[in-house]
């Protein structure tokens, strides 16, 4: 078995115990005289120890109902972020670090929710970097925000495999962490980034319902936009968001009054 033999295994969840020692079949030469005085070789079996470690019977996948009685638990969002870090979902063994949310040291009430780390995000474990996260930066800074004063999210805490879009089963057994933030946080406007959130978090599609007002079940309002990797992608799309940013913004300014 080859390293990459164990890789698949691994992401297929299945688990290893180092201080297994397993066996392998060896052939071992001997020899004996024929009737005739020649020798013949014959061969039989030994067994031998290897340093291949065998799996174990696969762990029992998560449930839904336990993703959501260890998301009520953290009081806070620092609990909360730890919990996350500790939390065994599937999509954790094939990603090279789990995203936390980026929390406000000074919170204005705006919160954003985006889908799935980038590889960027994945290689260094911060939410939206790299260009995409430039980007972002530009948008807030425009309507006089910056990270320090919002918190963001993503809709899952591990890069899915090529960055394929979450699977239902895999979205579900993240909602409870990422509904408990907004509980936590308590945002009085939640800005949603792509097609995804947009669906998860206000229930609407795009480009049909970019820059609508959706009010939510928590008292909080939903402002979805287009993703920053797509604005990228099309920047003819800049000014909607744009529109949509400075609805925000005087979304904001209208709750403080």
């Amino acid at each position: 078995m080859q390293d990459n033999d164990l890789q698949y295994l691994s992401l297929a969840g299945v688990r290893w115990e180092l201080n297994d020692i397993p066996m392998t079949v060896a052939r071992i030469n001997t020899s004996s005289a024929d009737s005739e005085g020649g020798a013949v070789q014959s061969q039989i079996t030994a067994r031998t120890q290897t340093s291949i470690v065998p799996p174990v019977a696969p762990s029992m996948p998560m449930s839904v109902d336990t993703a959501v009685a260890m998301a009520a638990r953290p009081t806070d969002i620092s609990a909360l972020s730890r919990m996350i870090a500790e939390f065994n979902h599937p999509l954790r063994a094939g990603a090279t670090n789990v995203v936390l949310p980026n929390i406000a040291v000074k919170p204005n009430g705006l919160m954003i929710v985006t889908d799935i780390p980038s590889a960027e995000d994945d290689a260094n474990g911060k939410i939206l970097s790299g260009a995409v996260g430039e980007l972002l930066d530009k948008m807030l800074l425009a309507i006089g925000m910056t990270r320090e004063n919002v918190s963001i999210i993503p809709l899952v805490f591990w890069r899915t495999p090529g960055g394929r879009t979450p699977s239902r089963s895999e979205l579900d057994l993240a909602h409870p962490f990422v509904n408990r933030a907004l509980e936590l946080l308590a945002p009085r406007v939640i800005l949603t980034l792509g097609t995804l959130a947009a669906s998860e978090i206000a229930g609407v599609s795009l480009p049909r319902g970019h820059g609508s007002v959706v009010s939510l079940e928590s008292g909080a309002v939903c402002m979805p936009i287009f993703h920053p990797n797509y604005l990228m992608l099309k920047p003819a799309a800049k000014r909607d968001a744009w529109n949509a940013l400075q609805i925000v913004q005087n979304l904001l300014k209208s709750s403080d009054e």
